[in-house]
């Protein structure tokens, strides 16, 4: 089963880039996107299909099951954005012609990767009964928005000159770097099995990875919106004003858009991120409290119990 998905896999995201390229429609940051999901996952998965055929994972020194089940997850998501964002860019701006039909079809087979990467998450977490790891508690599947999150963020931000003009924007995707890397840092860690390795309990380290998050998402939040959006420090704040938007046969998506599409974005990945951070906090407090009454060489009554939990 697994080396039938890895096949379908490689195949419907190899026509699909093929098509792509072979019709020249790719062009602009939605259509680098795309071409760069169907690429990175064609090879991502390729690379596991060889470690597999050459039985090479007892000698990663990673946690394999996790590191599948997350690939895959990724690349669902990444797959499904893809026959989205490209249909619905494309499709709608070509006329119908053999490249309007290859344009269809590759969108077609973007959508069969998608299923199929999704079937491997089920059928994984199946075989491996990894419900309970950190991959698929509250934790693991937050932090794998987040990185998804950020990845769509720089397909808009692709173009330079949407940041370069102010020292604010640049800011902003430094913000979005850096919390990207924080993010994959923590899953990396699961993945090798290093919770334990570090010279701080994973849980205030994960904290901590939380809470500066969200502070610097919060910045982002408000200095995106306010540069590229108030007259005051934008030439064009209104859609109508941007002249990207005024032709209506394009197949780019206009600046204006992209502006707007990562003001979204941002608000999105910092309620992903304020979610996360109150989660952390619940688990962070609920461990002490119980390891509390663990340490405790008398049995505590209700009463000490809720005095302790309200001063936790």
């Amino acid at each position: 089963m697994g080396y039938f998905l890895r096949l379908l896999q490689l195949l419907s995201t190899c026509v699909a880039f093929s098509l792509v390229a072979s019709v020249g429609t790719w062009r602009g940051p939605m259509g680098n996107w795309s071409m760069f999901v169907w690429c990175f996952c064609f090879i991502v998965t390729l690379l596991i299909l060889v470690v597999e055929l050459c039985g090479l994972q007892s000698h990663l020194h990673l946690s394999w099951d996790s590191f599948l089940i997350t690939c895959a997850c990724y690349a669902t998501l990444f797959c499904l954005s893809a026959s989205i964002v490209f249909g619905t860019t494309y499709i709608q701006f070509l006329p119908q012609s053999p490249f309007w039909d290859r344009v269809i079809t590759a969108t077609a087979f973007s959508c069969i990767a998608s299923v199929a990467y999704a079937t491997e998450v089920a059928w994984t977490c199946a075989l491996t009964g990894e419900f309970s790891c950190y991959m698929f508690t509250l934790p693991g599947p937050l932090k794998r928005l987040e990185i998804f999150v950020a990845c769509v963020i720089f397909a808009f931000i692709s173009s330079p000159y949407l940041y370069l003009h102010q020292p604010a924007l640049l800011w902003c995707v430094a913000v979005y770097s850096i919390c990207f890397l924080l993010a994959a840092v923590a899953i990396v860690l699961n993945w090798c099995n290093w919770d334990n390795r570090l010279p701080i309990p994973f849980p205030i380290f994960h904290l901590g990875l939380s809470l500066l998050s969200v502070l610097l998402y919060a910045s982002a939040v408000v200095l995106w919106p306010l540069y590229q959006f108030v007259e005051k420090f934008v030439v064009q704040p209104q859609r109508s004003s941007d002249v990207s938007c005024r032709d209506k046969l394009t197949s780019y998506v206009c600046v204006w858009d992209q502006r707007l599409a990562v003001a979204i974005l941002t608000a999105i990945n910092l309620l992903i991120y304020v979610v996360d951070l109150v989660d952390v906090v619940h688990q962070f407090f609920l461990s002490d409290s119980e390891a509390l009454h663990r340490v405790s060489p008398f049995p505590l009554s209700p009463e000490d119990s809720v005095l302790i939990s309200d001063a936790l």
